[in-house]
């Protein structure tokens, strides 16, 4: 067996709505096509097609599905991280919705990084080329992540 790429994401969430509207309204994930799990949830979709986050609605639906989540079982994933462009949309949607973020540059690599909680409190990278780090501000907006 090899592993050939990372397929997806899947987060659990107390409040679906919430985490689509970040997801898609800040990120630019859009939602799309879904199985009938006998649970709610989304499946969202990068702008190369592919489902790249799984939004659980937390139910005991998806308890009984996938199993039961122990409190701090969670605890050891750090963050997500995407491929972005765009810097600019995505600074003023942020700031737009008042959320926090920092910036940083990757050392050597020039690659900038923001990085940002989702409404779960999940960080999320969003990972920007190395062109783009010459015009972004190495700050934080707010409140520490």
């Amino acid at each position: 067996m090899t592993v050939s790429r990372l397929a997806h994401v899947s987060l659990r969430t107390p409040n679906l709505e919430t985490a689509r509207e970040f997801y898609c309204g800040v990120l630019g994930l859009r939602a799309g096509y879904r199985p009938p799990f006998p649970f709610p949830g989304l499946w969202l979709y990068d702008e190369s097609g592919v489902a790249v986050v799984h939004l659980i609605a937390c139910s005991d639906g998806a308890d009984g599905y996938l199993g039961r989540r122990e409190s701090g079982v969670g605890d050891v994933l750090d963050h997500v991280a995407f491929a972005a462009q765009d810097w600019p949309s995505l600074k003023l949607r942020l700031e737009t919705r008042g959320l926090s973020y920092q910036v940083r540059v990757v050392p050597e690599l020039e690659q900038q990084q923001v990085f940002v909680r989702d409404p779960c409190g999940a960080v999320v990278e969003l990972l920007f080329p190395a062109d783009a780090s010459a015009a972004l501000p190495n700050r934080t907006r707010a409140a520490a992540l």
